[in-house]
């Protein structure tokens, strides 16, 4: 779990993102805000769509930290934080298939032209790490998997 930000109007925003071990994205999240409270809602929202953890690898961050131990704390979950930012590396080098796209944007005009930005670009990169089921079971292009999505 990591964020990384994006600017909005020349202020930063911050995307919040999880990946696992394999290098498939959990969730996402924009947020116009990093405190423990923006955190917190992506750690609800990524434990809604896949389960809870075990442990969570986190870099320093505060936000991040505290977020994980209040929903310990008013969940009675035992989620193991693990501070690591050489195991961290797999999030921090899947960041890059966003910034590559965001920067030469040099920002974004609104927040609602942002999220749904970057939610193309996690999805695209979703097909392009093979994440899409399919419904044959069988091997589909990545233009196959866009177009299924769209029917």
């Amino acid at each position: 779990m990591d964020e990384t930000y994006v600017k909005i109007k020349g202020k930063s925003a911050y995307l919040y993102r999880a990946v696992d071990k394999a290098g498939h994205t959990i969730d996402f999240l924009l947020t116009p805000q990093h405190d423990r409270d923006a955190a917190e809602t992506f750690l609800r929202k990524a434990i809604r769509t896949q389960g809870l953890p075990e442990k969570i690898t986190i870099d320093k961050s505060g936000s991040n930290t505290a977020a994980i131990q209040h929903y310990n704390k008013t969940h009675q979950t035992a989620i193991v934080i693990r501070h690591s930012k050489y195991l961290n590396n797999i999030v921090e080098q899947d960041h890059r298939a966003v910034k590559r796209r965001t920067r030469p944007m040099l920002g974004f005009k609104s927040f609602w032209a942002a999220r749904c930005t970057i939610a193309g670009i996690e999805v695209m990169h979703a097909i392009r790490k093979g994440q899409l089921p399919t419904l044959e079971n069988a091997p589909c292009t990545p233009a196959e998997q866009f177009y299924a999505l769209a029917a």
